[in-house]
C-alpha cells in the first residue's frame, strides 16, 4: 500500500467485504490497534486516506472491499499485493500486517457503534461520573476550562468524529485546541491549552484553569504538543456506553 499509481487503478486494490469483520476475527488489544494505526498511516493512508475511503468503491468504515472475506485473507493480501493494480506487495512481517487489520476493523467497529442506538440520559451520567469528563471539559457553565468547551459540540461534530475523539483522542485534536509547553527564561514550565497566538505572544489556559499571557521573547523554549492530554477510552467503556456518550454529545447544541 506504499505507492499510489492512480485512483482508478487503486480502485481494484481492496475488496466487497461484509463478512470480513464478522468472521474469523482475532481478539486485538488496544496496543495492537494503536500500532496498526501508526503502520496504516505510513503504508496505507497515502492511497486510502485517513478514513480508508479515498479509493472509489472501497470504504473501510463500512467494511466494503473487493477481493477478501476474512481477516486472514487481508493479512495475506497486504503481503502479496494485487498484480496489475495500485496495490503493491510489501515486506511487512505478519505481526505488523495483523496490527493493520486490527486497526482497519476498529474503523468499522467505531462506525457501527456510532450509528447504533444510544441513550442521551445515560450518556450524560457517564460524562459526569464514570468518564470524569467534567474534570477537563465544560458544558453549559458546569465543569473545567482546562479542555475545550463542549456546550455546542453536537452542532460542529458528527457521530463518527465524536466516536474517534473518545477512542483515539490524539488523532482528532483540532489545531486550535492543541496544548503547548512553555519554559520561561527563569526555568518555569507552563503547560496548557492554546487559545490564541501571534508572532510575539501566546495566550493559554494552564493546568490550574488560569488565563496566562506569555511574551515569546520571555521564553527559552516553546513547544506545540502533538499528543492529547485526554486519555483513550478504548477498552474502558463498553460499546453501549460509547454509543450513549456519543448520543449525549450530539444532543449538545448550545443555548437557544
Amino acid at each position: 500500500m506504499q505507492s499510489c499509481v492512480s485512483s482508478a487503478r487503486a480502485a481494484a486494490v481492496l475488496l466487497v467485504l461484509s463478512p470480513l469483520l464478522s468472521g474469523q476475527q482475532r481478539s486485538n488489544s488496544g496496543a495492537e490497534i494503536a500500532n496498526g494505526r501508526e503502520l496504516f498511516s505510513v503504508h496505507c493512508q497515502p492511497c486510502h486516506g485517513p478514513d480508508g475511503d479515498l479509493v472509489p468503491g472501497v470504504s473501510m468504515r463500512r467494511a466494503e472491499f473487493k477481493r477478501v472475506s476474512t481477516d486472514d485473507e487481508i493479512v495475506r493480501l497486504i503481503l502479496s499485493g494485487v498484480p496489475g493494480t495500485g496495490m503493491p506487495p510489501t515486506n511487512l512481517p505478519e505481526a505488523s500486517r495483523v496490527a493493520i487489520v486490527a486497526y482497519i476493523r476498529s474503523l468499522h467497529d467505531a462506525s457501527a457503534r456510532a450509528a447504533g442506538p444510544g441513550d442521551a440520559a445515560r450518556g450524560r451520567e457517564l460524562f459526569e461520573a464514570k468518564g470524569g469528563c467534567l474534570g477537563c471539559h465544560r458544558v453549559a457553565g458546569k465543569g473545567s476550562r482546562k479542555g475545550p468547551d463542549l456546550s455546542d459540540i453536537g452542532s460542529t461534530r458528527n457521530a463518527a468524529a465524536l466516536e474517534r475523539s473518545i477512542l483515539d483522542p490524539a488523532e482528532t485534536v483540532l489545531p486550535q485546541q492543541r496544548y503547548v509547553r512553555a519554559v520561561t527564561k527563569d526555568g518555569k514550565t507552563i503547560t496548557g491549552m492554546r487559545l490564541n497566538e501571534d508572532t510575539h505572544n501566546v495566550l493559554l489556559i494552564d493546568e490550574n484553569e488560569r488565563l496566562v499571557a506569555l511574551a515569546k521573547s520571555d521564553l527559552r523554549e516553546y513547544t506545540l504538543l502533538k499528543t492529547s492530554p485526554m486519555p483513550s477510552y478504548q477498552g474502558k467503556l463498553s460499546s453501549q456506553e460509547v454509543a450513549d456518550l456519543v448520543t449525549y454529545l450530539l444532543s449538545l447544541k448550545g443555548l437557544p
